[in-house]
């Protein structure tokens, strides 16, 4: 499903310099405490994350992604002694086999046995994925309940601290639901039980998408020319009571708010052929200046890497020259980057729907 658009752009031109204490080691307090860069006007403003309700109308839809972060981070040791990190990137639906990327100082080859944990084995299957550079393994047991017994918080690689309790905590969603993710869903973590009931008392609609975040929303794009990059491919569902929910806001003249870019990718995704179509399938869509958008009129997202994919997306949704204004706005004002840092709420460049 992979959809390169043409564009006079080169990766640089996504490339910023960012202060690294801007970057945060921990989330706000409060949920909700965060900071929120509204961009929806025509001139950027400085709130604060619980303040959403009053940038929204009755009539309005906001969709999450539910997907839940598993413990995917894994610490063994080869049989021949030698020292194993792994990070899962995929459970296989229905049985005890993973995709993972492994470091070792020596891969292991087909047929080989790796101890994760010291409390369970794990058999090496072979290399997978869409350029060999993943490993295929076959646990003794459920994946998920294995992991959650013995795994670790994927925390991303700017994140300098080991995970703890806390982390457990944060770095999921008041309303995960569907395992799968090796990343959160991070414009989705400002959202607290409070602030969703006062969503609903305004008026604004709720729906969900579910798509497992994969280890590549964290890698930049390592090619110049954006045409040259092979997007990573993440599995999604719509579900029909999702699809239903946009229509009935169109029809009463609401607006659909995707939180975050994941839910955003799901929901382009799955209207790609025109209309939004209910259905689980992969995703490789790779979202850059000159994407036609069918679904999503406003996007609550975090700050993202320089060179990343999700800065190519921003750009495409909100304008290229908005976003590098807004990001500029944002260094200055000493907002918080990344997974665990601020937020802010873009309305869509494109002034009518293709």
């Amino acid at each position: 499903m992979s959809t390169p658009i043409a564009s006079a752009h080169t990766v640089a031109d996504f490339d910023f310099e960012l202060p690294p204490e801007l970057i945060a080691q921990h989330p706000a307090a409060e949920r909700s405490a965060s900071r929120l860069l509204d961009a929806s006007g025509p001139e950027p403003a400085d709130r604060v994350f619980r303040e959403l309700p009053a940038l929204l109308q009755a009539g309005d839809l906001l969709v999450f992604n539910n997907t839940r972060v598993i413990k995917a981070r894994l610490y063994g040791v080869k049989s021949s002694g030698g020292a194993v990190e792994a990070l899962v990137e995929r459970v296989l639906p229905g049985t005890q086999e993973v995709w993972m990327h492994l470091r070792a100082s020596k891969s292991p080859k087909p047929g080989g046995r790796v101890r994760f944990a010291d409390a369970f084995d794990a058999e090496v299957l072979g290399r997978c994925g869409p350029d060999g550079g993943l490993f295929h393994l076959r646990f003794g047991g459920d994946p998920f309940a294995l992991l959650e017994a013995h795994g670790h918080v994927p925390l991303p690689p700017y994140i300098s601290h080991a995970d703890g309790e806390d982390d457990e905590r944060r770095y999921q969603t008041v309303f995960a639901k569907e395992p799968g993710a090796v990343a959160a869903p991070t414009a989705a973590l400002h959202f607290d039980a409070a602030l969703l009931a006062r969503l609903a008392e305004r008026g604004v609609e709720q729906a969900h998408v579910t798509l497992h975040v994969g280890a590549g929303t964290f890698q930049p794009v390592r090619v110049e020319q954006l045409t040259d990059h092979r997007m990573h491919s993440e599995w999604f569902e719509v579900p029909q009571s999702t699809v239903d929910a946009v229509a009935a806001c169109r029809a009463r003249g609401g607006r659909v708010v995707a939180v975050g870019t994941t839910t955003l990718r799901a929901l382009e995704s799955a209207a790609l052929v025109g209309e939004l179509q209910a259905g689980a399938r992969e995703t490789d869509i790779f979202i850059t200046p000159g994407f036609e958008f069918r679904v999503v009129d406003r996007l609550v997202t975090n700050f993202h890497l320089p060179r990343s994919t999700l800065m190519m997306l921003v750009s495409a949704f909100a304008g290229y020259e908005r976003i590098r204004s807004l990001y500029a706005h944002a260094i200055t004002g000493r907002y918080r980057f990344f997974s665990y840092g601020d937020a802010m709420l873009l309305s869509r460049a494109q002034a009518t729907r293709p």
